[in-house]
């Protein structure tokens, strides 16, 4: 979650779109397109359907193959949600996060960023126990996968990505202690990209980044993609990787200073990395979609500041957690 994400709206954002099909009220925003290869991943005219709501800050969905649901967390109301068509909303798991009384230096309690590993566990960036935790489905069990770095305890473990070979790439911004980087609960000088391998060692990418946030790999695992979320330097950077899996250098993929200087609501936040390589990316004004080039196709809005993105159902469903709701479009092509 980031500070930012709570601004109103402002006027000009892309009209609502006529759906025969669904209630108006149903369906919010609309999409924007800005290069004609939009026309190969989504319709302009697709619905932007709302799923579920009364959410304080939906983040981190994930959706389960097994089972056929989806999950997303609500990081700051400690509750980890579950949404089925035909079922709604429901708890899945409370606390999500950090068990027991929270403390007042504790912002974000909950979970925040959901995969799902290759065997059909669930891995989340657990915010207010500042860990990396893997949860069993059937039992709700939680075990700690990692929650240190060289001894000293992560800020609020934010989002993450399991690559081919298992290992779990993720961010630590401060976002969950309720005074940031001044938090005495603050154990680290910086605020990194990590990579947990299959070893069990914990890798720090990159300490320079103010607000690593939201992390995703390319499909031939050769690119690691992190967004950040600082109003001050709005980019995803690529960072090339290695064959052992650490990076070789980084740059700019992605500016989006334009977007904050015009007043949009959000920052670069969560993202989703598609089959074809294109990224699914929250970003001032929505989810931007964007070319494994950089080039900018088109914009998801739902007037509200988007923080994250999966997909599911058949893979050509995109869930998107904006704000206080979840909403879905339909995709031409599918993101498994």
């Amino acid at each position: 979650m980031i500070e930012t994400t709570r601004r109103t709206v402002l006027a000009g954002m892309a009209a609502l779109p006529f759906v025969p099909a669904l209630a108006r009220a149903d369906t919010v925003g609309g999409i924007t397109q800005l290069d004609p290869e939009l026309d190969t991943i989504l319709d302009a005219n697709a619905p932007i359907e709302v799923i579920a709501d009364g959410i304080q800050w939906a983040e981190g969905p994930v959706w389960v193959k097994e089972g056929g649901y989806l999950l997303f967390s609500d990081p700051p109301a400690n509750i980890a949600w579950r949404w089925k068509e035909g079922e709604g909303k429901s708890v899945f798991l409370k606390p999500s996060g950090l068990a027991g009384p929270v403390p007042k230096a504790i912002r974000e309690a909950g979970s925040n960023g959901m995969v799902m590993d290759a065997q059909g566990r669930l891995v989340m960036a657990d915010s207010g126990t500042r860990a990396i935790a893997r949860v069993d489905l059937a039992t709700k069990k939680k075990t700690i996968l990692a929650d240190r770095y060289r001894g000293q305890r992560f800020n609020s473990c934010n989002d993450l990505v399991i690559a081919k070979s298992g290992a779990i790439y993720f961010t630590d911004p401060p976002y969950g202690l309720a005074e940031g980087d001044a938090s005495p609960l603050k154990e680290l000088k910086f605020n990194g990209v990590y990579r947990l391998g299959t070893d069990g060692k914990v890798a720090l990418l990159d300490p320079g980044q103010t607000r690593p946030n939201g992390i995703g790999l390319s499909p031939d695992q050769k690119t690691l993609y992190v967004s950040v979320s600082d109003d001050k330097a709005p980019y995803i950077h690529a960072y090339p990787l290695g064959e052992d899996g650490l990076p070789r250098g980084s740059r700019v993929f992605a500016d989006f200073r334009d977007g904050v200087a015009k007043g949009l609501p959000g920052l670069p936040d969560g993202m989703k990395v598609g089959a074809s390589g294109h990224l699914f990316a929250s970003g001032p004004g929505g989810i931007h979609v964007l070319a494994p080039d950089g080039r900018r196709l088109g914009l998801i809005s739902t007037g509200k500041a988007a923080a994250n993105s999966a997909f599911g159902e058949d893979g050509r469903t995109l869930f998107i957690t904006t704000s206080d709701k979840v909403v879905r479009v339909r995709l031409r092509i599918s993101g498994w």
